[in-house]
């Protein structure tokens, strides 16, 4: 692989359009572990199936790539889940044996990011076309500060806002293990750093958030915990992860 993570509060994301290597993935699919075969099989719309799939072989490839293995024999387990008092292994995925990179993969229609870091880390990425009411109403459940940063912006502006502040918020979510279980007004993640007011309180406390160049269409963000910071500075426009983005390409 051409990019790596070299330390904390860095993160190597990488894009794959999935229609130009389905193919391909669909010929590697036997390099997935059993779990993945199986919720493959349970997809009812093929293409569904196509994204999963797709998307699935890439991980492997990029971290095998990484850790210098065949993506068949890259393992993943589970950590406990982020929320308080549950011990069940449903958390973040992470991959088994020595300890390797961490690493989020989200997809969303034709486009799949993933983020690999040297600390705990989430990615998500969303197509424009989750804009409408679905996300009106997800956004009337952010955080205070996020709903008047919203507010305050013009009505043109509004929606661009809020899948902005989506993606930072399941980036985040994922991040800490929780998913959208975790809460979507919890906690401050902030809008895209092109449209965060100057007045907006600071991120999550000992984490760093940064918007990353998606394809057309679509946003995406990542966030990763900042192990020499312990207390945070996610202020939305100020300090932020560096971010390396590359294309992976399957053949």
């Amino acid at each position: 692989m051409t990019i790596r993570p070299a330390g904390p509060c860095e993160v190597a994301v990488w894009t794959l359009w999935i229609p130009d290597h389905a193919a391909v993935a669909a010929d590697s699919a036997w390099t997935l572990g059993a779990e993945e075969t199986e919720r493959a099989a349970r997809f009812q719309d093929p293409a569904a199936r196509e994204r999963y799939v797709t998307s699935h072989v890439g991980l492997r490839v990029l971290l095998g790539g990484y850790l210098g293995m065949a993506p068949q024999d890259v393992g993943f387990l589970r950590e406990r889940c982020g929320m308080p008092d549950c011990e069940r292994p449903h958390g973040r995925p992470v991959i088994a044996g020595p300890p390797g990179p961490h690493f989020s993969l989200s997809h969303a229609e034709d486009a799949a990011l993933y983020a690999i870091a040297t600390s705990p880390v989430g990615a998500d990425i969303e197509s424009a076309g989750l804009v409408g009411d679905g996300l009106e109403r997800a956004g009337g459940r952010f955080h205070p500060a996020e709903r008047r940063a919203v507010a305050a912006l013009s009505p043109a502006l509004r929606e661009r806002a809020l899948l902005g502040c989506w993606v930072r918020k399941e980036a985040y979510l994922k991040g800490i293990g929780t998913g959208l279980a975790g809460g979507l007004g919890r906690h401050h993640v902030g809008l895209a750093e092109e449209l965060a007011p100057p007045w907006a309180p600071p991120g999550p406390a000992g984490w760093s958030l940064a918007d990353v160049k998606a394809p057309d269409g679509y946003r995406a963000a990542v966030a990763v915990r900042d192990e020499d910071a312990p207390d945070g500075t996610g202020r939305p426009g100020g300090p932020r992860p560096s971010v390396r983005v590359a294309e992976l390409r399957l053949s």
